[in-house]
């Protein structure tokens, strides 16, 4: 079972994926996430990483696809994984079929006005990191941390204007990329309509999805 999750900004494919993961017993590959340890831990490809987001770059897709390679090996990926934030691009896309067979395309359809109320209620804690939703997830304290009683921020992309220029980036990149796999592999199309329907209920409608489709036992 290998599959890519899809989705704008905001739609949750983090949550989704991780859950799915653990239902399935499959991994989740994040190169965002991958990218974030290697530089936290300072390795050598940390560094090289560093180098090109600090410039305000983006990591070359010849790093990315040695980095996925690799993990596409490891332990916890043997029954299957599920991509998230790869392939961004038709190159990565082609890369990607050199690596691995892909079996579906999850692509979550969130309309616009979810996306920015979401995004733009959420609050991060400047000291820990720690992050809120004004309307899903308060803090016990309008403005402070629960864990270490710090200030909370709203970061810069996630008012509504850059919210909204976001979006249009990635239905940007996004689009050519449905386009690419159309006929090769199943495409899923999941749609949430409202902001407040709870993530194992989205979770669910991807598994019978997968199911009608004879991805899953």
């Amino acid at each position: 079972m290998r599959f890519i999750i899809f989705g704008p900004p905001g739609a949750g494919k983090g949550t989704y994926a991780s859950r799915l993961g653990r239902e399935l017993e499959i991994g989740v590959i994040s190169t965002g996430d991958i990218f974030r340890e290697e530089v936290k831990q300072n390795t050598d490809l940390g560094r090289k990483v560093a180098e090109f987001l600090n410039s305000g770059g983006l990591v070359p897709d010849e790093i990315v696809t040695v980095v996925l390679a690799k993990r596409v090996r490891m332990p916890d990926s043997k029954h299957g994984f599920i991509l998230d934030g790869y392939p961004r691009t038709i190159e990565q896309a082609k890369a990607l079929d050199k690596i691995a067979k892909i079996d579906a395309v999850i692509l979550l359809i969130v309309p616009e006005w979810i996306i920015v109320e979401r995004l733009s209620n959420r609050r991060v804690c400047k000291k820990c990191g720690a992050i809120y939703n004004l309307r899903y997830l308060k803090p016990k304290r309008l403005g402070i941390c629960d864990k270490c009683g710090e200030e909370l921020f709203q970061r810069e992309d996630d008012k509504p204007r850059v919210i909204r220029e976001r979006l249009e980036v990635y239905e940007a990149q996004t689009q050519p990329l449905i386009e690419y796999y159309k006929g090769k592999l199943s495409i899923l199309n999941i749609e949430c309509n409202s902001a407040d329907i709870p993530p194992e209920v989205i979770v669910d409608k991807i598994l019978q999805k997968l199911r009608k489709s004879n991805l899953l036992d």
